[in-house]
């Protein structure tokens, strides 16, 4: 049976007095605005004005991260023993982040209602997965929430981490390049004019580099209008495809593993991924099979999803697990021989949890390294692009003085 579509929530801005009589004012989300007094009006409120907040020019994201910390906290509470909607009302209550405020107190009231936490946390499928719900659902049908939310917020902290390393990989030298493209297109643009007015009295034929350097910077400054127009069209087409065509995110990301130094970052990074998730499924009581699903959409990368959604074909047919992980090609012997061995000894959690610890090591290390490695080859990268243009400049002033 198809699920009915999830209404879209709206927030509304609330003044009024509580039981007690106190003033009091809040944010809360809602279908519509009679749903949202009706949720005002169960929580004790004597409603003085509810209005539809106005969106902000720039909306603060509910990012991964957040979620990860909140349900570290949401975890230590309910472990303490303290009700799952008083939890969830402490987490709004306390947070600067009007996302989160916003979620966990509509997570709040449809708890207070009667609605299932998993139920009330499926509203909101963006910040919570269906990995993030299926260990809720588990922790709810046995009655041990506090140890699986534990799990959610340990396994989400790993992961944060591991993406917070590989993006930093990623970024730092395409900030560098940014850079020195700036830097050049000023220099260009700017500083390379001034000399070539002081060389129009010269009368002799400038240095070939030189005549090259002010070739290019006539070319930029008469042409800049397309050189930017193909630039910043050259990004949005790039960036529009890879959101839109699943075959170029496909293709960039089996190209992104053979890179050298990058690719076994996140090949080591999707391992990583794929054993702590399965680990984390399997061991809260989650079915291999279905793990197996929710560890395709965590792997970050499409090659591995792939791969995951096939070993999940071959574990329903009846094949072993460390069987199918080697038919695809994807894992190293290691990882292969740690879950055969978590297999025969009833322990794959264990041998999964070890490999995820071992991979994600290994992420931070070559991460480590790599920046070590590619800080002076940047730094090396730019000085020569800025030499070059300096002593393009100041050939012809030396050619003068060794004529005189």
């Amino acid at each position: 049976m198809a699920k009915a579509p999830q209404k879209k929530l709206t927030t509304f801005i609330w003044s009024g007095t509580d039981r007690r009589g106190k003033k009091a004012t809040g944010e809360l989300d809602a279908p519509n605005l009679p749903f949202a007094r009706s949720m005002l009006r169960r929580q004790g409120i004597k409603i003085k004005s509810v209005r539809k907040k106005p969106n902000p020019l720039l909306k603060k994201k509910v990012k991964p991260k957040d979620i990860a910390i909140a349900s570290r906290q949401i975890a230590t509470m309910l472990g303490a023993g303290i009700p799952i909607a008083q939890s969830y009302k402490a987490i709004a209550e306390g947070t600067d982040h009007p996302g989160i405020r916003n979620i966990f107190s509509a997570v709040r009231t449809d708890v207070e209602g009667g609605t299932s936490l998993s139920e009330a946390l499926a509203k909101f499928p963006r910040q919570f997965n269906s990995l993030y719900i299926s260990l809720v659902t588990v922790g709810e049908r046995s009655g041990n929430l506090d140890n699986l939310m534990d799990k959610v917020a340990l396994y989400m902290e790993n992961l944060e981490e591991i993406k917070a390393k590989v993006k930093g990989a990623l970024w730092y030298p395409a900030a560098v390049i940014f850079v020195g493209v700036g830097v050049t297109g000023l220099l260009l643009v700017l500083v390379i004019p001034q000399f070539e007015e002081l060389f129009a009295g010269f009368g002799a034929n400038l240095p070939a580099l030189t005549a090259t350097v002010i070739d290019l910077s006539r070319g930029l400054r008469s042409h800049w209008q397309v050189v930017s127009g193909v630039i910043v069209g050259t990004i949005i087409v790039i960036t529009t495809s890879y959101r839109r065509s699943l075959a170029i995110r496909h293709l960039v990301d089996r190209v992104s593993l053979r890179l050298p130094i990058f690719g076994t970052i996140l090949r080591k990074a999707a391992i990583a991924r794929f054993a702590r998730t399965l680990a984390t499924m399997f061991g809260s009581g989650v079915p291999l099979v279905d793990g197996l699903t929710s560890v395709a959409g965590a792997t970050g990368n499409y090659v591995y999803h792939d791969a995951s959604l096939e070993i999940r074909e071959a574990v329903t047919t009846g094949q072993a697990l460390s069987t199918a992980m080697a038919d695809t090609g994807l894992f190293p012997a290691m990882v292969q021989q740690m879950t055969t061995t978590g297999e025969d000894s009833g322990e794959l959690e264990s041998m999964l949890n070890k490999a995820a610890d071992f991979y994600e090591r290994e992420v931070r290390e070559a991460v480590d390294n790599m920046s070590k490695l590619i800080e002076p080859l940047m730094i090396t990268m730019l000085g020569g692009i800025v030499g070059t243009l300096v002593v393009a400049m100041y050939l012809p002033i030396f050619k003068m003085a060794s004529v005189m």
